[in-house]
C-alpha cells in the first residue's frame, strides 16, 4: 500500500469509534522519502561522462539515461554559477562533492602545515556543496604507509576531522568519510569506533560497497556502520581476477558480474533503514551507450532494495 492510500484508509478508520490508537498514530507518521518513492536515487561521477558536449548537455544526457544526480570533485573546476545553471536546466541534483586533495595531502599527515592545507580545502568543499544544494562532502580520513604509523594516522585524522566540525556546523553540511585502500581503518568495528569517538551528527561514513571485497564483505560493514552511513558508492570486484591477474584488476568487472552479492547487500541496506537516498556509481565511464548500460546495471541492483 502506498502512502496516499494508506493515509486515506487510516483517515476513514480514524473517523470511526473503533479505530485503534496505534492506527491513529500511524496516520500521522512521517514516512521517509526513500520509502515513499520505493527506490534509491542514482548518482554518477562527472568524470565518467565522456561525451564531448557542453556542460548543460552533459547534465541533460545523464538525466535522459535515468540518473538523478552528478557527483563532482572539489574544489570544483567549473564556476558555481555554471553548475547551478546546468542543474536548473536539467533537473539533475548535485548531492555530494568529493574533496580532491585528501589523498595527496591527507588529514592524517604528520606535517601540521599539510593538515592545515587539507582542512582549509575541505572547508571550501563544505561551502561549495552548500551553494550547489547538496549535503555531503566525501573525505578520506587518513593514509598509513611506511613513513606514517597507524597510531600517528589515527590520532592526526581524529584531530583533523574534529577541526572540520565548526565548518560543518556553519554550513550545515555533512562530512562523509570513505573507506579506500589506504591501509587505514580495515574493519567495520574500527570504522564505527572512529566515528563514535568524534561523536557528532554531521560526521559519518560515505561507504564504498566495492572497496571492501579485498578483505571482507560489504553487508558485514553495513550491519555495523548502520545509521553512521550517510551515502553509498558502488563498484564491482572479482576476487578471482585479483588473485589471478593482480590486485587492482579485481575492479575490472562489470556491475553485477563480480563477487558482490547484491541481493544480500541491498537487503542489509534496507534493514538498517538507510537515510542517505543516494547510490552513486564510481567506475570507468564512457559515451552515451556505455552510460546507458551502467544505468541499467544500477537498476538491477536497486531492484533488490
Amino acid at each position: 500500500m502506498n502512502r496516499k492510500n494508506f493515509l486515506k484508509s487510516a483517515a476513514i478508520l480514524a473517523g470511526s469509534s473503533i479505530v485503534a490508537p496505534q492506527l491513529q498514530a500511524a496516520a500521522n507518521f512521517d514516512f521517509p522519502k526513500a520509502a515513499v518513492q520505493g527506490k534509491l536515487k542514482k548518482g554518477i561521477g562527472f568524470d565518467m561522462i565522456k561525451e564531448e558536449i557542453p556542460l548543460v548537455d552533459k547534465f541533460k544526457l545523464v538525466k535522459d539515461l535515468g540518473f538523478d544526480g552528478i557527483e563532482f570533485n572539489s574544489p570544483v573546476a567549473h564556476s558555481i554559477k555554471d553548475l547551478l545553471k546546468a542543474k536548473a536546466a536539467s533537473g539533475i541534483e548535485i548531492p555530494t562533492l568529493v574533496n580532491k586533495d585528501h589523498w595527496s595531502k591527507p588529514l592524517s599527515d604528520p606535517d601540521p602545515e599539510v593538515r592545515k592545507f587539507i582542512i582549509d580545502s575541505c572547508t571550501k568543499s563544505l561551502r561549495e556543496v552548500k551553494e550547489l544544494g547538496g549535503d555531503t562532502v566525501l573525505v578520506v580520513p587518513g593514509v598509513v604507509n611506511e613513513k606514517v604509523s597507524y597510531k600517528t594516522a589515527y590520532d592526526n585524522a581524529l584531530d583533523s576531522v574534529r577541526k572540520l566540525i565548526p565548518a560543518a556546523e556553519k554550513t550545515g553540511m555533512k562530512i562523509g568519510l570513505e573507506n579506500v585502500w589506504n591501509n587505514f581503518i580495515l574493519s567495520p568495528i574500527e570504522a564505527a569506533r572512529f566515528v563514535d569517538e568524534i561523536n557528532h551528527p554531521l560526521v559519518g561514513w560515505y561507504f564504498d560497497i566495492g572497496n571492501v571485497l579485498r578483505y571482507g564483505w560489504p553487508e558485514h560493514w553495513i550491519e555495523v556502520l548502520d545509521k553512521r552511513i550517510f551515502k553509498l558508492h558502488i563498484k564491482e570486484f572479482s576476487r578471482e581476477k585479483m588473485n589471478n591477474e593482480g590486485l587492482w584488476k579485481g575492479f575490472n568487472v562489470e556491475l553485477t558480474k563480480g563477487d558482490i552479492d547484491w541481493a544480500t547487500v541491498m537487503k542489509k541496506v534496507r534493514e538498517v533503514n538507510y537515510k542517505g537516498q543516494w547510490i552513486t556509481v564510481e567506475i570507468p565511464g564512457g559515451d552515451r551507450t556505455r552510460l546507458k548500460t551502467i544505468s541499467a546495471q544500477m537498476d538491477d541492483i536497486i531492484a533488490h532494495y
